[in-house]
């Protein structure tokens, strides 16, 4: 059945959300309501990414092969089967259409989990797939509480695969629960990814455009680059950049135009971040601008004010926990092998960046053990994979890289 589903549901999907499926407003007033997005935010960013993810998915499927010669054998790639996946709140669209479209289009069989933060969505996308006309039982969509219906996803013997994507933490878990039945499992977890300034860059627009970078989606990216490492010359310039361009962020109500960044998702990491802040204030740094205290004007809500941090040492906890808020850890280095030292120096290893003349900082990037670096705030490359070193986790997605995460290798050698 998998081969009539990739000639013929797969562009009946594709072509549903594209020409007359569920709109994409229905999908960015969702996104807001669920998780305090801007609705700029969710226009260009959020919703947009569900049909750039299928449109990428579908353009490596046309190209790809799933049977071909090799040497003296017949190199075969076949579905792994079932997949469970487990989708977290921050990018909602994004993450279910990431796994959802590579696992129809590799032949499998999936049920999602989506967070119980924002699960509106993945409810939105089964409209269309039913619309769609796919066949019963290639997706199904559960919610629930991830302890409980992600454990049982994850021990679940007649589950070929799980697909995670969350926290370190609940992703260890989850990679646990799998071992019992042997299942595969690819997992895109947290980051604390460095972005070096380089002495050859044009400092302050580096600087404004990646205090910016990590500010987006309230700071709620696994890959935010949440580290600057800024040259002892160019250091007081930075903390001036930084400072001016937090200050100048609007926090607000996601459906007032002039917002920038909206509320944190939910009370628990809410208070997680306001604790970050506060013991990096306790450990030492610097608080150059923001802090535990409410954005002017905003007595309601879990608002948190742009955070910068100056006089940051990489030991300190908020240079190596995973924050996910709108603060920043501004780094001084001395020399260029200390800055790729200190960005090497965490358990992490998801993403990183570089800013600086394109050869020089394609160098420094080579020496980053990260899954993806980006230059110069780089092309959007959808196709590109995605996923972490160390602690980040193991597999990719996206493109062709991303269709073989559900395929099983299998070598068929004939007599000659």
């Amino acid at each position: 059945m998998w081969r009539e589903i990739l000639k013929g549901d797969w562009r009946a999907i594709v072509d549903k959300v594209f020409r007359d499926g569920i709109s994409l407003q229905d999908v960015m007033d969702a996104i807001s309501k669920e998780m305090g997005a801007p609705n700029w935010l969710s226009e260009r960013a959020q919703a947009n990414t569900g049909l750039i993810n299928f449109k990428e998915t579908l353009e490596a499927l046309e190209e790809y092969k799933f049977e071909k010669e090799e040497g003296g054998y017949t190199l075969r790639k076949e579905p792994i089967g079932v997949i469970g996946m487990i989708t977290p709140w921050n990018w909602p669209m994004n993450q279910i259409t990431t796994k959802v479209s590579a696992a129809i289009a590799t032949g499998c069989t999936m049920v999602l989990k989506p967070s119980e933060i924002s699960p509106y969505c993945s409810m939105l996308l089964a409209e269309v797939m039913h619309d769609a006309g796919v066949p019963k039982g290639v997706f199904n969509l559960v919610n629930g509480y991830g302890p409980i219906v992600g454990a049982a996803l994850s021990e679940h013997e007649k589950v070929d695969m799980m697909s995670f994507t969350g926290s370190t933490r609940a992703g260890i878990a989850v990679a646990q629960a799998s071992a019992k039945n042997v299942k595969r499992v690819s997992q895109e977890l947290g980051g604390k990814s460095a972005n070096i300034i380089l002495d050859d860059a044009n400092v302050e627009k580096a600087v404004a455009a990646g205090v910016s970078h990590c500010f987006l989606n309230s700071g709620q990216s696994c890959n935010a680059p949440t580290r600057m490492l800024v040259s002892e010359a160019n250091y007081d310039l930075a903390i001036s950049v930084a400072k001016e361009v937090a200050e100048k962020t609007i926090v607000g109500d996601p459906k007032d135009e002039n917002t920038r960044i909206g509320p944190i998702s939910n009370k628990t990491q809410y208070e997680k971040i306001l604790r970050l802040i506060q013991i990096g204030i306790d450990e030492g740094a610097s608080l150059v601008t923001g802090g535990v205290e409410r954005p002017d004007g905003l007595e309601k809500g879990y608002y948190v004010k742009p955070t910068v941090f100056a006089d940051v040492t990489n030991d300190m906890t908020i240079a190596k926990e995973e924050i996910f808020g709108p603060v920043i850890c501004l780094i001084k280095y001395s020399s260029e092998e200390e800055a790729i030292k200190i960005a090497n120096d965490t358990e992490y290893g998801l993403a990183g960046y570089v800013q600086g003349e394109v050869s020089h900082a394609t160098e420094v990037a080579r020496q980053i053990r990260a899954g993806q670096i980006t230059i110069n705030g780089g092309n959007r490359e959808n196709a590109a994979p995605f996923g972490g070193y160390k602690m980040s986790g193991n597999g990719r997605e996206h493109g062709r890289i991303g269709l073989e995460e559900f395929l099983e290798t299998k070598a068929i050698i004939a007599p000659l």
